[in-house]
């Protein structure tokens, strides 16, 4: 295939990656140890770490799963945590005991917890234990052998109840560690692995590091296996893609407010960060918007990473308007489309671009990439290095330029597997090593990539296909609509409908409004013939739109 998107790489980055720096997450962590010890890591609520204390508590947690437990080489620690502290600390010290890491989401239900719980075979968790009484109700069902607790008060000097706001709209009650079977503080796991000598296990890029749990949006949540290979070469992708983009400052200062369970964040924020010897600033509880401000208004930030829901609502939070900006160098949007109109007021506001980028959990998850300082172009940007992308027709075969299909995607990035699923992961894969992305999209005669729409999401009209994408920016283009949310219902006469969910910060805009603006801008077929107001939409937590949930209602 004929690479034609290399003609538009910005000049010093390579097609091809150079040798791998590291041969696993460990060794990469390690060196930001080794060469960054008095740098700060990791930054939270007033209290942060260095990279030296980083190194010194992970030491201890690793020997505390190693030496105490008694866990060995590949078996899964599940990390059930926000955006705290005690997740790096975590992270690192199970990769140093030979380990590998399941991330679960702190909000899932009891049904959602038990099912990863059970499929990973996860034989230790780490929770914060404003969320224990979830694992109460199924740890009698699960392969779990440790409960590792941990509250904001009981780690360095935090505040107590600091998460108040954060947590009260899903607590039914706080499950007091000692109350849980098979129960330890986190603090206690890190003095019980002082003075204790770790044994070195061998980790390779072969190794499986991450059992990165899909959504589950198109079934039953699956562990895309995640390897040592994926995630190191992924950083360096992310790395030789930026460039000199920090030139000039003596560390990467990074503001992460989507949570580091989620693969956007743990790779884009957390490793590529540690990896340079920078600082993430974690954001515990982005929904309070007044706070995140705040916060973010303290530090001369170089890297912002969000969705699209995130700009939107920063941007009109009081005292956004104050920021200042001038540090900013790169400004990553991915997880949902980015809707020109929240990427136009974002320049304006910050005077930053927002670089739409594209992945998935299965690509660890950086594949396509705007090139740094670039414009918001509308497109999900252009295959990074030592990646390959073609369009697809439902049978694997490639189409032409400009032609819509399904994004297939190759590269050392993309996963290993599904966990205990080769049915599932054949499903997906096509011969040659290619990932069927399940996104719709087309590629320019310059190489750059327009996504559509999931194929799921796509509504059928009177035999046209009407991509969701295309409505909601269109409607969020008017002054006074937040959000907007399009699916297809059914219709006797044409197969379906565009039904429109909108979310409105004027309370005088009307259906009427809507439906003379989507007149004016779009053709009959793709206009909403029914249109709901609503407060809020359903979402993820890390900001992106449930359009099955209103599908579902």
């Amino acid at each position: 295939m004929e690479k034609i998107w290399l003609k538009s790489y910005p000049e010093g980055v390579p097609a091809e990656l150079p040798p791998a720096p590291f041969r696993s997450v460990r060794e990469l962590f390690e060196h930001a140890f080794d060469a960054y010890p008095e740098r700060a890591s990791y930054t939270n609520m007033g209290t942060t770490l260095t990279y030296r204390q980083l190194d010194e508590m992970s030491m201890q947690f690793a020997c505390y799963l190693q030496q105490t437990l008694g866990l060995v080489r590949g078996e899964r620690v599940a990390i059930m945590l926000p955006n705290i502290l005690q997740y790096p600390v975590a992270l690192c010290g199970i990769f140093r005991a030979g380990l590998v890491v399941v991330n679960v989401n702190p909000l899932y239900t009891a049904r959602e917890l038990e099912h990863q719980l059970k499929d990973s075979g996860a034989k230790c968790i780490v929770i914060l234990e404003n969320f224990a009484h979830t694992l109460e109700e199924v740890l009698a069902r699960t392969s779990v052998e440790q409960v590792v607790t941990t509250g904001v008060g009981d780690f360095l000097n935090f505040p107590k109840n600091v998460l108040t706001n954060f947590a009260l709209r899903h607590i039914k009650r706080a499950v007091p560690a000692h109350s849980l079977e098979r129960s330890i503080t986190f603090k206690a796991a890190l003095q019980a692995g002082q003075h204790k000598e770790l044994e070195h296990v061998e980790l390779g890029f072969a190794d499986i590091a991450f059992l990165q749990y899909t959504g589950g949006t198109t079934g039953v949540s699956k562990g895309a296996m995640l390897s040592h290979r994926n995630m190191v070469r992924n950083v360096q992708q992310g790395m030789v893609w930026q460039g000199a983009a920090y030139e000039g400052f003596e560390h990467i200062i990074a503001i992460t407010a989507l949570p580091l369970y989620h693969i956007f964040s743990l790779e884009g924020n957390c490793l590529t960060v540690m990896a340079q010897g920078g600082l993430n600033v974690l954001i515990t509880n982005p929904r309070d918007m007044k706070a995140f401000v705040k916060t973010i208004a303290r530090y001369p930030f170089n890297l912002f990473t969000g969705v699209n829901t995130l700009f939107a609502s920063l941007m009109i939070t009081p005292g956004f308007d104050k920021i200042d900006f001038s540090s900013l160098r790169v400004c990553i949007g991915g997880g949902m489309a980015v809707q020109p109109a929240v990427a136009k007021d974002w320049r304006a506001a910050t005077g930053s671009p927002i670089l739409q980028a594209y992945g998935l959990t299965e690509t660890s998850p950086a594949a396509i990439v705007n090139p740094i300082g670039s414009e918001f172009n509308g497109s999900i940007g252009l295959p990074i290095s030592s990646t390959d992308v073609m369009i697809c027709d439902d049978d694997g075969n490639e189409l032409p330029v400009g032609e819509i299909g399904e994004i297939c995607i190759k590269g050392p990035q993309v996963m290993e597997g599904y966990w205990q699923r080769p049915q599932e992961t054949a499903n997906v894969m096509l011969p040659g090593g290619w990932l069927k992305t399940g996104d719709i999209g087309r590629m320019d005669e310059a190489g750059y990539i327009f996504i559509e729409d999931r194929k799921k999401d796509m509504i059928l009209v009177s035999g046209f296909n009407v991509y969701p994408n295309e409505i909601e920016n269109v409607v969020v283009e008017m002054d006074g609509i937040l959000e907007a949310a399009a699916i297809g219902i059914p219709d006797e006469r044409s197969g379906e409908i565009v039904k429109l969910f909108v979310v409105r910060t004027d309370p005088s805009i009307t259906e009427q409004d809507i439906i003379d603006h989507c007149s004016e801008n779009l053709t009959n077929y793709k206009r909403p013939r029914v249109i709901e107001f609503r407060d809020e939409l359903p979402k993820t937590n890390v900001g992106k739109i449930l359009r099955r949930a209103l599908r579902d209602e």
